[in-house]
């Protein structure tokens, strides 16, 4: 396999992507190569290039939601005491990638004992990190990848490859929160924002069965998406609804806020809450969240908590739900030689409700 690929290379926060090489990180006994089919685009993606979160280490390939075709597997996959499910990972097999490709998986990190790798505090991102030996972590934006097979995983048969790719970040970011925090039977549940993340925590959010769903966005433009189209049982528009945070007070369990803004009424959202109730930041803005009052949080004793994306345990559970109950995310394809209007148009807010970038590598399963 070569050890040098082609993608689509960040060099600096303002000028376009450039199809051109890059060094991916040395192959090792416990990695994987993918030949990736689809990456789709995520916020996180725009936020990197810009150098909207800090300093990015250009030259730098993005792309966290990668699905591809296994081609090459290191010879301590099949034995990997890390994994179980790695060890069953085959060439030919069609696989997944999301947003973190590495931790320190020792028996003495906490996080990672526990299955919670993301939180891990020697966490490496798919692109834009290091790996131990200081190389680099590149991204999906390219014919291939390569990394750890602890974080890889197997792509159920019923998900198409465009519709999964999706998931595998943004999909787990909604639902490792809901799985965590008992969404599902007898439980009312309430999405803020109804885009990239948010279309998807409804699905999954009635996928699992919850009571209610309701859907929070500052206008009424996506009432119809929400509730017609996805399967929300309520919508709220912020902005356009009169006393909304007073109508709907103490009817909801779990609230997930997906939105990134520094402005979202979040006392109002507070107050949606039952006593006991969760609010679960997932969504990242550049700029710090809104003030919040003490008195939101004493009066009912809510809890205000964040989530970051998922463990791969989470990820194959999510995966085993949307196989099953045939939640797929809603996309629009477009070639990865188009990446770079691509990004300008997911920035501009224009995607329903997320871009997947394809490589045509002439397989039966684009």
């Amino acid at each position: 396999m070569p050890d040098t690929y082609h993608g689509w290379v960040a060099h600096d926060a303002t000028s376009p992507l450039t199809f051109t090489t890059f060094q991916p990180k040395p192959f090792t006994e416990t990695d994987v190569e993918v030949k990736v089919s689809h990456c789709g685009i995520c916020g996180t993606d725009i936020h990197t290039l810009r150098s909207g979160w800090g300093p990015s280490d250009y030259p730098c390939v993005v792309g966290h939601e990668i699905v591809g075709t296994v081609v090459r597997i290191g010879d301590g996959v099949p034995t990997l005491a890390s994994s179980p499910a790695s060890r069953e990972i085959r060439v030919g097999d069609r696989v997944g990638v999301g947003a973190q490709s590495m931790s320190c998986l020792r028996p003495d990190c906490e996080a990672c004992a526990d299955g919670q790798e993301s939180y891990c505090t020697r966490m490496t991102g798919t692109y834009n990190g290091r790996y131990a030996d200081k190389s680099k972590s590149y991204g999906g934006f390219a014919t291939l990848w390569r990394g750890p097979a602890h974080f890889v995983c197997k792509i159920p048969d019923a998900i198409p490859s465009a519709e999964a790719a999706p998931l595998l970040c943004g999909g787990v970011t909604v639902f490792a929160p809901l799985r965590k925090y008992g969404a599902g039977k007898g439980k009312s549940v309430g999405i803020v924002g109804i885009g990239g993340l948010g279309h998807m925590g409804i699905l999954f959010a009635k996928a699992l069965g919850c009571d209610r769903v309701v859907a929070i966005s500052r206008s009424s433009s996506k009432r119809k998406d929400a509730v017609e189209g996805l399967g929300a049982d309520a919508f709220i528009a912020t902005d356009e609804d009169k006393n909304w945070a007073k109508t709907y007070s103490r009817k909801l369990d779990l609230i997930i806020c997906t939105v990134s803004s520094q402005n979202m009424p979040l006392s109002g959202y507070l107050r949606l809450l039952k006593t006991d109730g969760t609010f679960v930041q997932v969504g990242a803005p550049e700029q710090p969240l809104p003030p919040l009052r003490a008195f939101s949080l004493i009066q009912k004793g809510v809890k205000v908590t964040g989530s970051n994306i998922g463990s791969p345990e989470d990820i194959r559970q999510m995966l085993k739900l949307a196989a099953e109950k045939r939640v797929l995310p809603w996309i629009q394809k477009r070639p990865m030689a188009d990446v770079n209007a691509a990004l300008v148009d997911m920035h501009e807010g224009k995607a329903r409700y997320r871009y997947v970038l394809y490589n045509d590598l002439g397989s039966s399963k684009l």
